[in-house]
């Protein structure tokens, strides 16, 4: 079913965290193509504990122009979801501008791997990565009513049973449970309120190809034999946990997932924990009805 006057999802407005660039970047312009108008937030800061270069207040603009030249208005701003009060100060602003708020993606996120880090490696992943997704959908919940879609970016490594994380430091500790509690939560939310006809999902990737997987902190979890390894070092063993043959997925299947869940293709889909992971959930799994 497509949405009339258009695109899949004309005439809705929806917010988008972590818009700034990666896989946020290329869901504000795909939705935009799509009929979409988009609210468009990101820190566009640099964070301590987290060992490569976050988004740029020059690349929330790119994005903006991006999606302003497919002829959909856009509101760009720099929030950090971490701070509940910033988020309602923009989701108010973004609404006056824009009308309305039908769909929320929480997509913003980082990663901090690696034993050296500090223990606030573990508060600024759970702070990001799963505070920042309840400030965000709680800033817009007033904002959203029946037919609206929630959707939350998860991650494979909730999915896949716990490991041990002394090499990998406690960035990734704080991942993994940021990621395992944020599926959680859309689960519960989903339920509160489904009788609203609000829908709650969650996506789940594996790698993806974006500057969160393509950096050197990166590079160096997955290839500790090496004093220097590069990309394409990495990339040899990035795909060992899939079935599939890849090292990674791209931002656009990603996309397409949150297309989908945005869209009123999905009307009746809540409470979903949708893996786009190239089987990796299947090699450690077995079936749950």
């Amino acid at each position: 079913m497509t949405s009339p006057g258009g695109g899949r999802v004309a005439g809705k407005v929806v917010l988008i965290t972590g818009a700034a660039r990666g896989q946020g970047r290329h869901q504000a312009i795909a939705l935009a193509e799509q009929g979409a108008d988009i609210l468009a937030l990101d820190l566009c800061a640099d964070i301590d504990s987290v060992p490569y270069p976050l988004a740029t207040p020059d690349e929330l603009d790119e994005t903006a122009k991006l999606v302003a030249a497919t002829g959909r208005r856009v509101v760009a701003l720099r929030v950090d979801v971490r701070e509940r009060a910033e988020l309602r100060r923009a989701v108010a602003d973004g609404v006056a501008e824009l009308g309305r708020l039908d769909v929320v993606v929480a997509q913003a996120g980082i990663t901090a791997l690696g034993a050296e880090l500090p223990r606030t490696a573990w508060a600024d992943t759970v702070d990001v990565n799963l505070v920042g997704v309840v400030n965000t959908v709680h800033a817009a919940l007033p904002h959203l009513g029946a037919g609206a879609s929630v959707i939350a970016t998860g991650s494979l490594v909730a999915l896949r049973p716990r490991r041990a994380y002394d090499e990998a430091g406690p960035g990734s500790a704080g991942y993994k449970y940021a990621k395992l509690a944020l599926a959680h939560y859309i689960h519960e939310l989903a339920t509160v309120l489904a009788p609203e006809r609000i829908r709650v999902n969650a996506v789940h990737p594996t790698n993806v190809d974006t500057p969160m997987l393509q950096n050197d902190s990166i590079y160096r979890q997955f290839r500790r034999d090496l004093e220097h390894p590069t990309r394409e070092d990495a990339e040899g063993v990035f795909g060992v946990i899939h079935p599939m043959p890849t090292p990674f997925v791209d931002a656009a299947d990603i996309t397409h997932a949150v297309l989908y869940l945005a869209s009123d293709e999905s009307r009746y889909v809540t409470g979903m924990q949708l893996r786009v992971d190239a089987g990796g959930y299947l090699t450690v799994n077995e079936f749950r009805p």
